[in-house]
């Protein structure tokens, strides 16, 4: 019973910190995007379409797969340099 208890507590701390670390990362994209966007219009708008999506995953609930796209975005970002 004790484990059942910790597992259940641990999978909705887990869950939590998720769905706290997408706006982060969609904050991150969002001001690289003011100061340095990519140079090349075909990252930029593969950026785009990513942040977008990062966000409707983390609004639907999705937040492991919003923070798997979010960071394939900023990925993009930094190899764009």
């Amino acid at each position: 019973m004790r484990r059942l208890i910790l597992l259940v507590a641990t999978a909705l701390l887990s869950t939590s910190l998720w769905a706290m670390h997408c706006p982060a990362d969609m904050a991150k994209i969002d001001e690289r995007l003011k100061t340095d966007p990519p140079g090349d219009a075909t990252v930029l708008a593969q950026v785009k379409q990513l942040r977008a999506e990062g966000e409707a995953l983390h609004k639907a609930g999705n937040h492991s797969q919003s923070v798997k796209v979010l960071g394939e975005a900023l990925q993009l970002l930094e190899a764009s340099e």
